[in-house]
């Protein structure tokens, strides 16, 4: 288990960078985040950090922190897919497209976000399911994500077959109330 020291200074200086990209010195970094520009210093030099005080550092560069799922799949080298798509992670994506939850944060913890994306395009092709909000969703899962080109590029290296996961996905959709 990491010690929450690690991550502090893993984070820290990931927000400072995007603070300067910003053009944000660190007394502006500090009153956007609520905070004195002191308490700012002292960061840099200790072992933690409360959470309200972290986040309100990331959300004044316009970042927020998250928390993963180290139970997802392993992913391929790029991180755009699944590394496997076992039976089992079949039919938890399966279920994820026929809940009609159209929750960014449910499908990104689905798997790589380039892949649920490509996945909400894909399920976005039957009847019976909200076309535009799957098209709007796997555009904020990943940006271009609904361009033909792109969705081509996700059929080729996609480790999900349409011609098994379709039809699966249309027996659980009339199945839904």
């Amino acid at each position: 288990m990491y010690k929450s020291t690690l991550r502090l200074r893993e984070v820290l200086p990931l927000l400072a960078r995007r603070a300067r990209a910003r053009q944000l010195t660190a007394s502006a970094w500090a009153e956007r985040a609520g905070i004195r520009k002191e308490t700012l210093s002292r960061l840099a030099r200790r072992d933690n950090c409360d959470l309200v005080t972290l986040c309100s550092l990331a959300h004044a560069v316009g970042a927020r922190l998250a928390v993963l799922d180290e139970a997802q799949p392993a992913t391929t080298p790029d991180g755009h897919f699944p590394a496997q798509l076992d039976r089992d992670y079949e039919e938890q994506l399966v279920e994820l497209c026929a809940a009609r939850d159209l929750d960014p944060g449910r499908w990104a913890g689905a798997g790589p976000r380039f892949f649920v994306a490509g996945l909400a395009v894909m399920t976005a092709s039957l009847p019976r399911v909200d076309r535009g909000g799957l098209l709007a969703l796997a555009e904020q899962l990943h940006p271009g994500a609904s361009d033909v080109a792109v969705f081509d590029r996700w059929l080729e290296r996609s480790p999900v077959r349409p011609s098994r996961f379709l039809p699966l996905l249309e027996a659980r959709l009339a199945r839904a109330p």
